[in-house]
């Protein structure tokens, strides 16, 4: 009964939306760089923070097992369409381990038509994200200082709405 409630409790963590999304973008003069990343990206390559810079970026934590990662994806994909052209990029952060772990994110990007680029953390940023809950979308700004983090399944409006006023600061 224990092992049932635990898991009925984090089940539902899992599906929990936190209605802290709904607040405003951090102030521009509260907002914290974040440190240049290079991480490496599915398939082969480098995907570069500093690449980026001028550029609103969405850096979005997720894994293949989570369900509310795949409830979330139509939803980014749809905001990277409307505003990728106009100064957008993002990154999906494979949180996967294991054997195997390329070739069934590779397999889940192909499967769900992901529009963004896929990449793995790196040693330091795994120890420093393995206590975040997944989904977690971090939002930065065009200098890359974080405006906000969503926690949890994010709301496509609320993240256009966000996007849309980065995009529209000098």
């Amino acid at each position: 009964m224990l092992l049932f409630l635990i898991a009925a409790i984090v089940l539902g963590a899992s599906r929990w939306r936190v209605s802290g999304q709904s607040a405003g973008l951090i102030p521009v003069a509260r907002r914290e760089a974040t440190p240049d990343l290079t991480l490496r990206q599915l398939g082969g390559g480098e995907w570069k923070l500093a690449d980026h810079r001028g550029r609103v970026v969405l850096m979005n934590f997720w894994a293949t097992w989570c369900e509310p990662c795949r409830d979330e994806m139509p939803a980014l994909a749809q905001v990277l369409r409307q505003t990728g052209p106009q100064g957008v990029a993002m990154v999906g952060v494979s949180m996967d381990t294991g054997p195997n772990t390329q070739a069934l994110v590779q397999q889940f990007a192909t499967q769900y038509r992901l529009p963004w680029a896929i990449a793995f953390p790196d040693t330091m940023l795994r120890l420093r994200s393995d206590g975040i809950g997944i989904p977690t979308t971090v939002l930065l700004d065009k200098q890359g200082r974080r405006a906000k983090t969503y926690v949890g399944e994010v709301d496509r409006a609320t993240l256009a709405k966000d996007v849309a006023a980065l995009l529209a600061e000098g």
